[in-house]
């Protein structure tokens, strides 16, 4: 089905205000339902879900150092919108077909607030008990300033439940960055970049070929999976009026598996600011930028020289990245598009600041270890395709077990075909280099032969991070410190139909 672009205006996604209070914090209420919305003007209106009444679902906006309480609360019916692949670990068929836990992306939180893949809960039908239709979770926000995202988590069903459309943003605001004087206001727009495929009848698409053929079973895992039409803030392929003047966009990747390299049609940069874990030390200036499942990035776009014009945010990243199929510059190709179009309200005293933040680097030196973590592809005991960590799934023994408070450093190993982007949950590191290696080599000796030099990340990776492009035929090493909390939390591939199918490994911060 080929829609006609730009002839909906953005969505600006509602920021939620709390509930009231509990145990003296702010509290909110997040109730995940199903509903129909409107995401085009020549669809009919299509049953997604979301929360609150709105997909994506409504921003928490919190401040830095401030605990506030979310209550997750399942209102959705017992059939799921799309079809369950009762093959894989964890939707298996004795298994609630409509489960959820929702994970902040990002978030420093105790891990019984994390949302464990594990810790899913149902609407209270089959023998599941009342109890269990929602869960109170704590997020201190204790961390710098920055875009975070929520998300459904629940094993085995992941890309369903975020495809269906359990997603929104959640931003932490530090005071301290009053002093910047960044857009803001009605010129700060948060923008949810997602894709999707719809049947004649408006509905969501899925795929549901058995590959190979699985006698009585319609399996919906792929190795990966691209839509068809773009959406933003829920809408497919929207504008957005803009004065001629400079804004502040938090752009958030939370498609499935898509790939974005994004750039302007005016040919014009990006003012990149910020990135996962919040601001680079000094703007990045630069006319693409590639942005993965899971990630985010913090661009200014300056217009004030544009009056009258219409640029197309474009996308030219081939899927799966990096050696998949090119864009079709007709669909994918664009993602929407800013009409400098209203009437200059007051004069911009907004700046681009040289210095930004101050990053401490962590280092190589005081690392407790390093572990090598390979990235494999494997086939399932169906003849599919499907990818590994380390070669072990997600529920083998617990391998990696960091002290609390201690520095390791993670050289990932990627044997397979297309670039994995790696998160961790609760820690932020920061990428040291990526380096080519001899695949055919290490799959032999199992020893890492390499043939170039190894290469630092690029300007816009030299923050503070949560999310890592571990890049095919390249050896990607990464940073941290295992703080401030104990217990188990996950870490995974952000292609969402990997991450299904077992390529996801929990690991344990033990003191």
């Amino acid at each position: 089905m080929t829609l006609a672009k730009f002839v909906d205006k953005l969505p600006i996604i509602r920021t939620i205000k709390p509930k009231g209070r509990m145990d003296g914090v702010p509290y909110y209420q997040m109730r995940i339902q199903q509903f129909k919305q409107k995401l085009h003007r020549d669809l009919p209106e299509t049953t997604v879900w979301g929360l609150e009444g709105n997909y994506p679902g409504p921003t928490i906006e919190a401040k830095k150092n401030q605990l506030i309480k979310v209550e997750w609360m399942n209102e959705l019916p017992s059939k799921h919108l799309l079809p369950v692949d009762t093959t894989i670990h964890g939707a298996e068929p004795n298994k609630p077909r409509v489960r959820t836990v929702v994970h902040l992306h990002g978030g420093v939180v105790q891990p019984d607030s994390d949302g464990y893949p594990d810790a899913w809960f149902t609407n209270g039908y089959r023998e599941v008990g009342p109890e269990f239709k929602k869960k109170i979770y704590d997020y201190p926000n204790m961390q710098r300033g920055t875009t975070l995202w929520y998300h459904s988590h629940a094993i085995g069903i992941t890309r369903l439940n975020v495809y269906a459309g359990v997603a929104g943003a959640y931003i932490i605001r530090d005071p301290a960055e009053k002093r910047l004087n960044l857009p803001k206001g009605k010129y700060e727009v948060t923008l949810l970049i997602q894709d999707r495929t719809f049947n004649d009848d408006g509905s969501l698409y899925y795929p549901c070929e058995p590959k190979p053929p699985i006698p009585n079973v319609c399996p919906s895992i792929v190795s990966d999976f691209f839509g068809d039409n773009i959406l933003v803030n829920g809408k497919v392929w929207p504008y957005l009026e803009v004065e001629p003047r400079k804004y502040r966009f938090r752009i958030v990747n939370g498609s499935n598996s898509r790939f974005y390299r994004i750039g302007l049609s005016s040919s014009q940069p990006f003012y990149q600011i910020g990135t996962d874990g919040g601001f680079l030390e000094s703007p990045v200036i630069a006319k693409k930028i590639l942005i993965a499942p899971g990630e985010r990035v913090d661009v200014i776009i300056d217009f004030s020289k544009l009056r009258g014009d219409n640029i197309v945010l474009t996308n030219n990243a081939p899927s799966p990245f990096p050696r998949g199929n090119p864009v079709n510059l007709t669909t994918e190709g664009q993602i929407m598009q800013f009409r400098v179009s209203k009437y200059l309200t007051s004069y911009d005293y907004s700046t681009i600041p040289y210095r930004l933040n101050i990053i401490k680097p962590l280092y190589e030196r005081d690392a407790r270890l390093e572990r090598y973590l390979t990235l494999v592809r494997e086939t399932d005991k169906y003849g599919r395709a499907f990818l590994l960590l380390d070669d072990k799934r997600w529920d083998d023994s617990i391998t990696i077990k960091p002290l609390l408070g201690s520095i390791e450093v993670w050289t990932l190993i990627n044997l397979a075909n297309s670039t994995h982007p790696i998160h961790i949950h609760l820690v932020n590191f920061q990428i040291l280099d990526r380096q080519p290696f001899d695949v055919e080599h290490y799959k032999k000796t199992g020893k890492i032969l390499t043939t170039g030099p190894a290469v630092l990340p690029a300007l816009n990776e030299r923050g503070w991070k949560d999310t890592v492009r571990a890049n095919p035929s390249e050896i990607t090493r990464i940073i941290m410190r295992f703080v401030p909390y104990s217990g188990l939390y996950p870490w995974h591939c952000h292609i969402l139909e990997h991450e299904d199918h077992e390529m996801m490994r929990p690991y344990e911060i033990i003191t």
